[in-house]
């Protein structure tokens, strides 16, 4: 399995925003989002077995292990480190594009999916394979990433068309105007989260937090 980093940090995302966690982060993936914040993750990092992540999970003094990308899912290993993960007793999240097939995860206990849905200004709304929404349960979470006021629209028009089972973020791209959309949301009354970077917020836009 190709690793980029492994890092600990907040989470600064989601449902568990605020949460001490373990980032693996994996190399490669197959979206150019036009406003990716972890291009250095294309292609850097290096060959390290099941065995040698672990090892390095153990290093840290937490349960909790948040698996990223890239696109962790076009790791052909990726379902074993998981089980393993959580056979060990670690709590596990999982982040990916919504360009993969998810219906392999959705049975796995002490596992949380962190599916997002990227919307026209990311220039791969069409690679999202809208069949995963229905994947989604109670536990997991879908992140909507918003730069634009068409980004707002096309997000809101797949939530009508759709029956969502999980909490659901508004996420603004970092450096865009969450007041905004806050304003939005209220305007629209969805009962959707504003969804802030907290680990940007804490250290700024870089690696390993």
């Amino acid at each position: 399995m190709k690793i980029n980093e492994i890092f600990h940090s907040i989470q600064g995302e989601g449902r568990l925003t605020g949460l001490p966690t373990i980032f693996i982060r994996t190399t490669g993936c197959n979206l150019r989002c036009s406003y990716c914040d972890t291009t250095y993750a294309y292609e850097k990092g290096m060959t390290m077995t099941i065995a040698e992540i672990l090892s390095n999970v153990k290093e840290y003094d937490c349960q909790d292990v948040c698996i990223t990308g890239g696109e962790p899912l076009l790791q052909k290993d990726m379902p074993d480190l998981l089980h393993i993960l959580v056979e060990k007793g670690y709590h596990c999240s999982i982040e990916t594009n919504g360009s993969q097939d998810i219906s392999f995860l959705k049975h796995r206990s002490h596992l949380m999916i962190s599916l997002d849905l990227k919307c026209p200004s990311s220039g791969m709304h069409t690679m999202m394979k809208q069949t995963n929404l229905s994947e989604l349960s109670s536990i997991d979470q879908l992140k909507c990433i918003i730069k634009t006021k068409v980004d707002y629209d096309y997000a809101k028009s797949i939530l009508t068309a759709h029956d969502i089972a999980c909490p659901i973020f508004f996420q603004p791209v970092w450096g865009s105007n969450p007041t905004k959309l806050a304003e939005w949301i209220l305007t629209d009354g969805l009962r959707v989260h504003l969804g802030l970077q907290v680990h940007k917020i804490l250290w700024g836009d870089r690696k390993g937090v």
